[in-house]
């Protein structure tokens, strides 16, 4: 038998590895800017064309490369970061894998120049695919020069598989942005095609300010710990300024961003009962701690660390935040000296007096609630036995609601008790003279446990999910309109106004000529700021600034998958509208009329395919009459 164990070829090692490391443009923006940040750069200049598809370009004037140094820099594993094992407990630099550049130039092409300060004439290298084309001398600026071309060129399923130019744009704006933050202390700029944002050095408040523009400063609250363990500063948000939407969550551990879901649950903890349901605190935490007591060698984007002490950090990162949020009063308080309760008063200094009730002793409104229902005619009914069929849309329940006007019951079921003296007595036998049922049954539409709608069909009992059902409705229509590109638009009075980071506004770029075509009405007000005009009128009733971030947060969330993602247009389309259908939906717990059921019920098979949600959940559900037969 022949020996079947053979050696990778480098240029397949190098695509491989480069599956795990560049994932999209934006984690080759990350590479190299952790590069010139290694290098001793001052000063970045990154520049994007179609949304790093066609040139990702990082331009640093950090202590460059030399003619040797230069070729191996693209050869696994070749790295100046580290001598030995014991160099990975003491990291002082972002890089120290080797993998980096291998990996970029394995599915691109590549052509760097580069020049160190002692020297007065640089290095050209162009790598296609990991095969070196070409080397020579070249006049180029101190520092190092990377043009990152035509990224995934030989990968075709990689490249066919990135999303739309708004998705990755966002992805690249959302990287730079937590490099930006890390980095406080280095001029950077970046260059989109459409943007350009240029950050000047500061501390570390500056740089949040001038990244996200919108007022923070009168947000945050500062944080100031040093323990043996670890040293904690930077900056949380105030409770009244917690986010539903897109908050602002960043933790960095010696100068690198991290992902830590433990600290994460320690920060939240504190917040408990201080902010909105569904909301969450904006954090901007830094962490020093030992090199010799974390480990970042992981995962190959060195994203996640873990910590020896992180049980021991806990409680000191909680009485942090704790502290924060109690010595700048942003924790409210409760004065237990204080006997009354003031009462507000119109004119200022005097409090109006409280009104006085002429009751009788031992009054209980609920009392007459209850008498009004006994005393009714429908209460009497059932009481003799008599069979009522409520066609109303509420519940048994609502029959005993309070009565504040006169009623005039005996006229409201006139027609009704006529229509029993026409039929014939039950209590004396004579069933013959009953009028013949018809073979087709009488249709029934109800509303049960404000969530489902029940209604019969041929094959038996129809029960309907109301809320997915409008779901499905909306979603259809919005997606017929948006191919029509003629959905009407109902106009605010007062429009709502957005303000937006950079990250936020490329996104709202790349989809604002879809929302306008599915109905709303935007005006961009510039320095980050949109206004809301008009909306859909389906979604008269909702939260237009709720919506417009739900569907910014979407286009950078890589797990929402609805429509043809082979066709970015349709995908992109088809998660707004799916965002719209389900904000203006009704809800489960929403009572419905008589007529709004069968409206629902009429829209719904009326589909081409009514069964299912866009997002593959069943609408209905139909129990056979064989069944309900079983159960009896």
């Amino acid at each position: 038998m022949s020996d079947v164990i053979r050696l990778l070829p480098d240029s397949v090692a190098n695509q491989i590895a480069a599956g795990e490391v560049i994932q999209r443009p934006a984690s080759v923006i990350k590479e190299l800017i952790e590069n010139s940040v290694d290098a001793g750069a001052t000063e970045i200049q990154v520049i994007i064309r179609d949304a790093g598809r066609t040139l990702i370009q990082v331009i640093d004037n950090g202590k460059g490369m030399t003619e040797t140094d230069a070729r191996m820099a693209f050869e696994r594993h070749a790295t100046s970061k580290i001598q030995c094992a014991d160099d990975l407990f003491s990291l002082a630099t972002m890089g120290f894998r080797g993998e980096a550049l291998p990996s970029i130039c394995a599915v691109s092409q590549v052509e760097l120049r580069t020049r160190t300060k002692d020297e007065s004439i640089g290095t050209r290298l162009i790598i296609n695919g990991s095969q070196v084309e070409s080397h020579e001398a070249c006049v180029c600026d101190a520092g190092a020069n990377f043009m990152v071309k035509n990224l995934f060129y030989n990968v075709p399923a990689r490249r066919k598989f990135l999303k739309s130019d708004s998705v990755e744009l966002a992805n690249i704006m959302r990287e730079f942005e937590r490099l930006a933050l890390v980095n406080h202390n280095i001029r950077l700029s970046i260059d989109t095609g459409g943007r350009k944002i240029s950050l000047q050095p500061g501390n570390f408040k500056q740089r949040i300010s001038e990244i996200w523009k919108n007022s923070l400063n009168l947000q945050l609250l500062p944080i100031e710990v040093d323990t043996s363990l670890v040293k904690i500063s930077g900056f949380i948000s105030r409770p009244e300024f917690s986010r539903k939407r897109n908050p602002l969550q960043y933790l960095i551990v010696n100068g690198r961003n991290m992902k830590h879901p433990y600290f994460h649950k320690a920060i939240v903890n504190c917040y408990e009962n201080l902010t909105a349901p569904g909301t969450q605190p904006c954090y901007f935490l830094r962490f020093t701690v030992d090199p010799g007591t974390i480990d970042v060698n992981i995962h190959p984007t060195k994203n996640e660390i873990k910590f020896e002490n992180e049980k021991e950090i806990w409680p000191i990162l909680s009485g942090a935040v704790r502290a924060a949020l109690g010595k700048f009063s942003a924790v409210p308080s409760i004065d237990f000296n204080e006997e009354s309760i003031p009462v507000l008063s119109l004119t200022p200094g005097v409090i109006p007096e409280q009104p006085k009730l002429d009751l009788p002793a031992g009054y209980n409104p609920f009392e007459e609630e209850k008498k009004d229902c006994v005393d009714s005619p429908f209460f009497a009914e059932r009481q003799n036995g008599a069979e009522v069929v409520n066609k109303s849309r509420n519940s048994v329940s609502s029959a005993y609601r309070p009565s504040h006007t006169s009623r005039n019951w005996e006229s409201l079921y006139d027609g009704f008790m006529k229509q029993n003296e026409t039929l014939p007595d039950r209590d004396k036998g004579d069933m013959a003279s009953l009028p013949e049922m018809p073979e087709e049954r009488p249709s029934l539409c109800i509303q049960f446990a404000l969530k489902y709608i029940v209604s019969t069909s041929r094959e038996g009992l129809l029960i309907i999910d109301q809320h997915r059902a409008h779901v499905k409705i909306l979603y259809e229509q919005f997606i017929a309109s948006s191919s029509n590109k003629s959905h009407p638009t109902q106009r605010v009075i007062f429009p709502d106004v957005i303000h937006l980071d950079p990250a936020q506004q490329l996104a709202m770029e790349g989809v604002e000529d879809e929302l306008k075509r599915l109905g709303f009405t935007l005006k961009d007000e510039g320095d980050l700021n949109w206004s809301i005009e008009g909306v859909p009128p389906e979604l008269s009733k909702s939260n237009p600034t709720d919506i417009i971030m739900r569907i910014i947060e979407s286009v950078s969330d890589d797990n929402m998958n609805y429509g043809n993602e082979q066709n970015p247009e349709a995908a992109l389309r088809g998660r707004i509208a799916l965002i719209m259908a389900r904000c203006g939906a009704i809800c489960r717990g929403d009572r419905l009329t008589d007529t709004e059921m069968e409206h629902i019920i009429t829209q719904l098979f009326s589909l081409p395919d009514p069964a299912y949600t866009p997002y593959g959940k069943p609408v209905y559900k139909i129990i056979p009459e064989s069944r309900l037969q079983s159960l009896f």
